[in-house]
């Protein structure tokens, strides 16, 4: 039966994000289905178009807030949150799916006022102050939620710990075929691939080291593409200045991310911390590329066996597990990765979360 379905992201669509990536996605696979979907997000100034069939509205004045290791592009009006709410009473929907409810202050007026059902995502792992000292307001928010999941087992019990919340473990998804679209093309160049931002947890200071020191030995060069920026920019380019195998390429779109996926070799992953769900290493295997990453929570349960997993900020590790990647990858290691990948399809995810859609319906009514 066809429905009414909202989706709300705290944080900035012209920002990459998983969470971001992870709206955008499910827009397309609800659209497919034939459900009505509206998709809110901050950052009024923000006049791209997306790639979704979903009407798209966007509210607020754009701020980079840090967050968990990271900064979240999120919007911090009260403006914005009274027209979130005044866009889903126009609206209607049938249940209203919030990412990151928590996250100030996109969703808060809406998520207390409850005039539609409430499904919760929680994407985050890892505490800190925004959790431990807003406990309380956490909790009264949690009360109008009717169904809340985590992408986790580690944001399962984070957001357990802050705010009670007894949360379903579902795992992140990707729409597999779009990663099957552009041509699998491989140079006779060894690349190796990061996509990220250039914040000090996810690690690429020590990629570029293993990088360097490989090439330093001559013989078969590695060609580093770094897809991504952020704060850190300027300090990871001058790290990586004195070896002209290392290329920035700045913020890439969707498209040419996949394109990447698809050229490279080895797709790495050094981040140390904060990785609730390794989304981009199933991404990679679904490319048909190798994967090493950190042995951290997150990663680990993306990875399983099929990708080689090494201790967070130990770049001598690192470039041995590369080269343990390019000597051990087959036919069959690529296919089995792939296979592996295909268990987070977004169309087995949103199978569940259909499900879980009726259920919130079901207690929203029952408490009227």
């Amino acid at each position: 039966m066809t429905k009414r379905i909202a989706l709300v992201s705290p944080y900035a669509l012209s920002v990459f994000g998983g969470v971001q990536e992870q709206a955008l996605g499910m827009s397309r696979e609800l659209s497919r289905r034939g459900h009505d979907v509206l998709l809110l997000a901050p950052d009024a100034s923000d006049h791209n178009s997306y790639d979704t069939p979903a009407f798209v509205q966007r509210y607020g004045r754009l701020w980079s807030m840090p967050a968990n290791g990271s900064r979240a592009p999120l919007t911090l009006s009260p403006f914005a949150a009274r027209s979130v709410r005044a866009s889903l009473q126009r609206f209607r929907p049938d249940v209203v799916h919030y990412h990151e409810p928590f996250a100030p202050i996109f969703a808060w007026s809406a998520l207390r006022a409850h005039e539609a059902p409430a499904v919760a995502t929680f994407h985050r792992a890892g505490g800190g102050p925004a959790l431990t000292y807003t406990g309380i307001l956490l909790r009264r928010l949690a009360r109008h939620i009717d169904v809340s999941v985590a992408v986790s087992g580690a944001a399962s019990s984070t957001i357990a710990r802050a705010a009670n919340v007894n949360a379903q473990v579902l795992y992140n998804g990707f729409e597999m075929e779009r990663f099957a679209q552009t041509p699998r093309e491989r140079s006779a160049e060894t690349t190796l691939l990061f996509i990220g931002r250039f914040e000090a947890r996810k690690g690429l200071q020590y990629l570029i080291r293993a990088v360097v020191r490989h090439n330093s030995r001559g013989g078969n060069l590695w060609r580093l593409v770094v897809l991504g920026d952020g704060p850190h920019r300027a300090e990871l380019e001058a790290q990586a200045a004195r070896d002209p195998m290392i290329l920035f390429v700045g913020a890439a779109s969707d498209a040419e991310k996949r394109s990447w996926l698809r050229r490279a070799n080895v797709l790495v992953a050094p981040s140390t911390m904060g990785e609730s769900f390794g989304m981009i290493l199933l991404e990679g295997m679904a490319s048909e590329t190798s994967v090493v990453a950190s042995d951290i929570d997150g990663y680990r349960e993306a990875v399983g066996d099929f990708g080689l997993l090494v201790a967070p900020g130990d770049d001598v590790a690192l470039e041995r597990a590369i080269s343990g990647a390019l000597a051990g990858e087959t036919s069959q290691s690529i296919a089995a990765a792939k296979v592996h990948a295909e268990r987070w399809s977004m169309s087995r995810l949103m199978d569940e979360y259909e499900v879980l859609y009726d259920t919130a319906r079901q207690r929203f009514q029952s408490a009227m």
